[in-house]
This record gives structure tokens, C-alpha cells and sequence, in this order.
């Protein structure tokens, strides 16, 4: 699937007399932003704001590129656990991990994302496309809230969960969604829990 500035391209190569005409399905708007100016302005980021300048990760996402920001937005940050939050927070390297888990490598607008795909982070790990009915799920959650918002370094998609890696977990939370969930309240009963977070 190809697109030009998110816009399908339908039919390719119609050769004229004077040059060549693609067809695509949109208009194609004028682009002004970086994607750290999309999070500047943008108010329901409020928290990826912040999160971004604590990270000091500004200045990759207003430099020349091609990027994907599946962005977070404030509901995304208030669904999880408040102490999960203030931890990453408050952790510079979780953080740092937390929020390249949520950049691609490359642009990627929402008609090219499809099914089947895996896409690599950042962070160098991955991110398993399926889908829902009608809607796109990235990990198995539907996700995608708001898509294809075009900035000069890349595209940005708007989501409203958290996708939060392995590396940005405790090992009791890490635990709690694996196999050994029973043997963690174990640990619990024995007082260990402190160990593991």
C-alpha cells in the first residue's frame, strides 16, 4: 500500500502528453508542524508534554526524520495505577524506554498499517498489528484513537492505552501477567513483595 502525506494512492502512473498523473483518494494539506509541536499544542497530550521533557527526547522529535508517534494521550496516562505512573515517572531510564516503545523507525500513516505487521520501536522492540472488526489493534488492544495527524518529520497517531514494554516493569508486574502469577502471591504471603517492586 502506498501513500503520499497519508493520502491512498488509488492509480499510479497515467502518463500524459506534459508528465505523469497518480490518483489518490484525499487532498493532500499543507504540513507546517514537527511532531513536537503537534505534542506542544496539542492539549489532550498534556502528559506525553511533560513525559517528552523529562526525557529530554524534544529534541529528536522536532529533528529532521521520519517518525511515527503513536502519542498517548492524558486518558492513556489516567488508565493506569497512579503509583505505576509516578515510578515510570519518576524512573529517567523506564521512562526514556516507555516512550520509544511508542515511536516507530520510519513514517507509517494508518492505510499502510495493516494486519500481519510487525513493527519495530525505537527501543528495538516490537509491535504485533491485528485487527478488530473495523478497527486496527496493535498488541491485541484497538488502540488507535485518532490517525494519521501529519507533522514535517513524520506522522502521528493519537492512542488512548498506554503500551507499556517489559523494560518499564517491575518484576512483580512482570509476573502478574505471566505464568506465575500464583507464585508471586506466594511471595506476597511470605512479605517478599517489596523485592519484586
Amino acid at each position: 500500500i502506498v501513500t503520499v502525506n497519508c493520502a491512498r494512492l488509488l492509480k499510479a502512473d497515467h502518463h500524459a502528453t506534459n508528465g505523469v498523473v497518480h490518483v489518490i483518494d484525499k487532498v493532500i494539506a499543507t504540513t507546517t508542524n514537527s511532531i513536537q509541536q503537534i505534542i506542544e499544542t496539542e492539549e489532550s497530550l498534556e502528559t506525553l508534554r511533560a513525559a517528552v521533557a523529562a526525557s529530554d527526547l524534544n529534541s529528536l522529535l522536532e529533528s529532521e526524520g521520519q517518525y511515527t508517534l503513536l502519542a498517548p494521550t492524558n486518558e492513556a496516562f489516567e488508565k493506569i495505577p497512579r503509583e505505576t505512573l509516578n515510578r515510570i515517572l519518576g524512573d529517567p531510564e523506564a521512562l526514556r524506554d516507555l516512550l520509544n516503545h511508542h515511536i516507530l523507525k520510519s513514517a507509517m500513516c494508518a492505510e499502510a498499517i495493516i494486519a500481519g505487521l510487525t513493527m519495530e520501536t525505537l527501543e528495538g522492540t516490537t509491535l504485533d498489528v491485528g485487527c478488530s472488526g473495523e478497527e486496527l489493534t496493535l498488541n491485541g488492544k484497538p488502540v488507535i484513537a485518532n490517525k494519521d495527524v501529519l507533522a514535517t518529520n513524520g506522522v502521528v497517531h493519537f492512542v488512548n492505552e498506554l503500551l507499556i514494554p517489559d523494560s518499564a516493569k517491575t518484576l512483580f508486574e512482570l509476573a502478574q501477567e505471566s505464568e506465575v502469577s500464583k507464585s508471586m502471591d506466594l511471595f506476597r504471603q511470605a512479605g517478599l513483595s517489596s523485592h519484586l517492586t
